[in-house]
């Protein structure tokens, strides 16, 4: 397919959700690199085109519209505020070198502090009405569910802090749980260095950018979590048992209530998904027959904090066709301490293009 195909399909996508009431806007192509290390940290390097400008310092190439799209309405939008936008976007692909590492998005955003809930059911219920014609299927998740979880544990804040950062690098947040728990044994060399008397005796020439500070802070914390209780069995299960949570949204409910019984913490979340439930089925959405996956979006969506979803083909290797949530946190970082209840998402006419053409 040709890029003036995708871009005709970009904007006929666009025209709806103007027609859907939101103000086109533009974002630059080249943003400032602080606002994305800020937000995901170091590792945002693997993913996304870096490089150096004399006059603004570290720059990016424009990974995502979410990101430049709020920072321009906490700067000067007006509320509430519907947003669409196309462009293309660039991201680094090492995990999947077969994918295009520069695509085109179109997206659609809502800030609005009237009902979170009923703002999540107009995306979602917009998205599958535009994509309706091309039979996918989806899925949606709350990552608050899990959030509310990790903050209702029964340890250290410190912990919990840990577990919250790497919510969405579930290999990361597994080891994290499984080494809280005492399920995974404390490595050879670590446990050599907690029970030395003087760790930095005998040492040998210092390397590296740590001072001896840092490093006597850094096993100080080590020995301070080694002397920790672990996290009880029962708790551990009611996480598993959160993140096994696979049924279509109605089934998904009930159960996560019983969950909620033994976990109180999570009660709250809960009942927004329950509210989120009533405001999709009053747009017409068949919840009865909608998945959801309590765990969807952990390795992909790292802004979003509550609701989300994907539009995704049957057929194998193609990345999700649309992906979208509620990243409310993503606006009080970027509003320096202002916020306002968001959720939008985007979709790939690249890809729609492609499955039309194998069809």
């Amino acid at each position: 397919m040709s890029l003036k195909q995708i871009n005709a399909k970009a904007a006929a996508l666009r025209a709806a959700f103007e027609a859907a009431g939101a103000e086109v806007v533009d974002c630059d192509i080249l943003l400032p690199a602080e606002i994305f290390l800020d937000l995901y940290g170091e590792d945002v390097r693997t993913r996304a085109y870096m490089s150096s400008d004399p006059a603004r310092g570290e720059v990016m190439l424009r990974p995502d519209f979410t990101v430049p799209v709020v920072q321009k309405h906490m700067d000067e939008g007006a509320e509430p505020a519907r947003y669409t936008y196309s462009g293309a976007v660039f991201r680094r692909q090492e995990e999947h070198p077969e994918r295009a590492s520069e695509y085109v998005q179109v997206g659609y955003e809502v800030f609005d502090r009237e009902d979170p809930e009923a703002a999540d059911a107009e995306v979602f219920a917009l998205f599958q009405q535009v994509l309706a014609p091309h039979g996918l299927r989806a899925v949606t998740g709350d990552i608050g569910i899990l959030t509310a979880a990790v903050q209702g544990l029964d340890t250290s804040e410190r912990r919990r802090k840990a577990l919250m950062r790497h919510i969405w690098r579930p290999r990361r947040f597994r080891a994290l749980l499984d080494r809280f728990s005492g399920r995974a044994p404390v490595p050879p060399s670590r446990a050599a260095l907690l029970a030395s008397a003087d760790p930095m005796a005998d040492r040998g020439p210092q390397i590296g950018l740590r001072s001896e500070a840092e490093i006597a802070e850094r096993i100080a914390v080590l020995r301070t979590d080694a002397e920790e209780p672990h996290l009880s069995k029962g708790q551990v299960e009611l996480i598993e048992a959160i993140l096994k949570v696979s049924e279509t949204c109605s089934f998904a409910l009930e159960h996560l209530r019983d969950i909620a019984v033994d976990l109180p913490a999570i009660s709250g979340a809960v009942e927004r998904f329950a509210r989120r439930c009533e405001a999709l089925a009053a747009r017409g959405v068949a919840v009865e027959q909608l998945d959801f996956e309590a765990s969807y979006g952990r390795s992909s969506m790292e802004y979003y904090d509550g609701f989300v979803f994907g539009f995704l083909s049957n057929q194998l290797g193609t990345p999700p066709v649309a992906t979208g949530g509620r990243y409310d946190a993503l606006t009080r970082h970027l509003g320096q301490g202002r916020e306002i209840p968001a959720v939008g998402g985007v979709i790939r006419p690249g890809v729609l293009l492609d499955l039309e053409g194998r069809s």
